[in-house]
């Protein structure tokens, strides 16, 4: 009963890490994509404003 149980519970895990994985890959090439078709003056002026909102010098 016991093996049954932890086979579940690896199985289980097993599932959530693949969702995980795919949920990254999917966010990543989403950011990718994304980027690939923005204004190079509308990513810099987002890089900046988030430098600037971490209290990190860009200047």
């Amino acid at each position: 009963m016991t093996s049954a149980v932890q086979q579940s519970t690896t199985l289980s895990a097993s599932q959530s890490a693949k969702m995980i994985a795919v949920f990254a890959l999917l966010a990543g090439l989403g950011i990718v994509y994304l980027t690939g078709f923005a204004n190079a003056t509308a990513l810099h002026n987002a890089a900046h404003d988030t430098r600037h909102s971490m209290a990190f010098p860009c200047h």
